[in-house]
């Protein structure tokens, strides 16, 4: 992803961001391991339910990287979020330039 906003780490930067529509999750897998951001979408709206890693990932920006590859994945397809889940709520709330996408 190429966002102009990109705090990632490095390692996480080429990895696809897969969307499982039949367990209403955007995943990422960082070998044996995943982080994913679940959700719940009605009417063009996501609302970011959960955010998880393996634990092995814990507080290594795996989480973080779930998440903004998610939303960039949706600014891309024009659509805007509710953040119930703590975690990305406090990640827009230290990453401002995503509030245009909050519903």
């Amino acid at each position: 992803m190429n966002s102009k906003y990109n705090f990632m780490r490095p390692e996480y930067e080429s990895l696809p961001l897969e969307k499982i529509e039949a367990e209403h999750r955007f995943i990422l897998r960082i070998g044996a391991e995943k982080a994913f951001v679940k959700y719940k979408e009605q009417g063009g709206v996501f609302n970011l339910l959960h955010t998880e890693t393996s634990p092995p990932l814990e507080g290594k920006g795996a989480g973080s990287a779930v998440v903004q590859k998610t939303l960039e994945y949706l600014r891309e397809n024009g659509k805007k979020i509710i953040t119930t889940c703590p975690f990305v709520r406090t990640y827009i709330e230290r990453h401002p330039e995503w509030n245009d996408m909050l519903a």
